[in-house]
């Protein structure tokens, strides 16, 4: 099977040229199929890139719409939803599902530069304090 018959919502299922194609949607909020085969900077016929588009639209990671008879592709999901199941997947293949098992792992093979640990520890401070006014005021 190849990556782009893969499940649906599956980060993993994705082929390379779909990645690729996502990542300009993401990077440019709506575009055409013209425009993202532009970006891709690589040679492809228009047929190539409409099927990859159609093919992550059946996936669920993008929407279109059609203005002056051209479709206009936006990300159905953001990035961080999508890279959030995929760290999801992750964990459930190699550490028993354990986030935190694949967070020391990313800590400890210096996968993460300080200012990383420093945003990281920012974001898990808010969501804690969050999580204390939330208990507090029920």
């Amino acid at each position: 099977m190849d990556g782009n018959t893969k499940s649906t919502h599956d980060p993993g299922g994705l082929g390379e040229l779909e990645r690729s194609a996502l990542h300009v949607v993401w990077r440019l909020g709506r575009v055409t199929a013209d425009q993202v085969r532009e970006e891709l900077d690589r040679p492809l016929k228009d047929s190539t890139v409409r099927t990859v588009l159609r093919r992550l639209e059946e996936k669920g990671y993008v929407a279109h719409s059609l203005e002056d008879r051209a479709f206009l592709y936006r990300p159905a999901q953001s990035r961080q939803s999508v890279a959030g199941r995929a760290a999801k997947r992750i964990a459930d293949w190699f550490c028993e599902g354990s986030v935190e098992a694949l967070l020391v792992g990313m800590v400890d093979s210096r996968v993460l530069d300080s200012d990383e640990l420093q945003r990281i520890a920012a974001i898990i401070a808010r969501a804690q304090n969050h999580a204390v006014r939330t208990k507090e005021a029920q």
